[in-house]
């Protein structure tokens, strides 16, 4: 087996193990804050503190691997998610909301290493091979879909009298198997004078219309999809739906944001990854409306698989369009810049997901998504007609 397949498919692995925990804590956190705040306008709180996590550590996340090596600087996450698990199973034990955010927190440092998985990938393959390389990562993400819920609905009622402790120990070995793995992956750190001359300004970078782009298709298409999964467990169970439920919704959304990465690569060779990139703006679209459209098991269902497909061509086509504007020794800063981007549109939607929820309903969190969606198809749009006419945007 070549290098850069081994190292896809020991990303892709770890992959797995992240979405595991990330599906688990969605399913979860937003319950267990609204059982443990006093304010229940406060309930998805825990969730955004895992946002900020996440937001606050992309930068040097990003630095410190490109200064100790992915393999060493993966480890570091996968060690530091099972010190946020273990934190969050003391706060449930506890009965202390704050205590569940400090973790949640933590949690967020873990995901913000573990989302460089997919770049990983990239900086190891060939030039032909990238957005495969970059989709078959995010593929293990299916895994995550299917073993997630699953966890939470055969650990939750563990303890009793503390429904939501039995997940979140059951996060610390999932962490503990990302640190094992990532013991067979093989990444070459940059050179010395690679690391030494970190290339152009990152204004200049970010200041290219490619940049502009590929930032805004993994941005809103993560804010917007966040959005939906911060609320929907809140939103079924106002609708009068079982945690099984919200359970099985989840999880097939899961599936939706996983399940094309096995062919999202090929797409994006084949038609283009503009043309992928607009088609998960219209795929959103039709999440919105299937949302709209009713509060049974089935809407919930077709709207969050709806949205799995478009978030998986949009954070795919933008993570392959950014790889396209940089070089060897710039590319830690643009990805980190990236990925700080994507982090904070995220907390921003934690942020407005509870408040839109418990203040206006349902509906106001599907309508306020709907200018955002046509932002990004308007600079997908832009983009193309100056590539197709042979224009340099500005």
């Amino acid at each position: 087996m070549q290098k850069q397949h081994l190292n896809v498919l020991v990303l892709s692995a770890c992959q797995a193990t992240l979405q595991i925990t990330g599906v688990t804590m969605v399913v979860v956190t937003g319950l267990a804050g609204y059982a443990l705040a006093s304010d229940k306008s406060l309930a998805t709180v825990p969730l955004t503190c895992y946002v900020i996590g996440s937001a606050i550590t992309t930068i040097p996340a990003s630095l410190l691997m490109n200064s100790i090596g992915r393999r060493a600087g993966f480890q570091v996450g996968t060690v530091t998610g099972t010190l946020g698990a273990a934190l969050c199973s003391l706060a449930m034990h506890s009965a202390s909301f704050w205590l569940l955010c400090a973790g949640m927190m933590v949690m967020g440092v873990y995901t913000a290493f573990g989302k460089y998985y997919r770049f990983a990938a990239a900086d190891a393959a060939t030039s032909d091979f990238k957005a495969k390389a970059i989709s078959l990562t995010l593929a293990g993400g299916i895994v995550g879909g299917i073993i997630g819920p699953e966890i939470a609905k055969r650990t939750n009622g563990v303890f009793e009298s503390q429904p939501y402790l039995g997940p979140y120990l059951s996060l610390i070995a999932v962490c503990a198997v990302a640190t094992l793995l990532l013991t067979r992956l093989d990444i070459p750190r940059l050179a010395a004078h690679e690391r030494e001359n970190s290339g152009r300004p990152l204004g200049e970078i970010m200041a290219q219309p490619v940049f502009v782009v590929a930032a805004l298709a993994s941005m809103l298409s993560y804010g917007i999809m966040n959005l939906f999964m911060t609320s929907t467990p809140l939103a079924m169970r106002a609708h009068d739906h079982h945690f099984n439920d919200a359970a099985f919704v989840l999880q097939w959304h899961v599936i939706g944001m996983y399940g094309p990465s096995f062919f999202t690569g090929a797409l994006i060779h084949r038609f283009g990854v503009l043309n992928i990139i607009l088609t998960g703006t219209v795929l959103l679209l039709a999440c919105i409306i299937a949302a709209l459209n009713g509060t049974t098991l089935v809407n919930f269902w077709l709207a969050m698989f709806l949205l799995g497909v478009g978030w998986n061509f949009m954070y795919v086509g933008g993570s392959a369009l950014l790889t396209e504007v940089h070089t060897p020794a710039e590319r830690a800063k643009t990805q980190a810049a990236n990925d700080f981007l994507v982090f904070l549109t995220m907390a921003i939607s934690s942020m407005s997901s509870g408040v839109l929820l418990n203040k206006s309903g349902w509906h106001a969190v599907n309508y306020g998504s709907i200018p955002f969606l046509v932002l990004a198809a308007c600079a997908t749009l832009w983009l193309m007609w100056h590539r197709r006419s042979g224009r340099s945007p500005a």
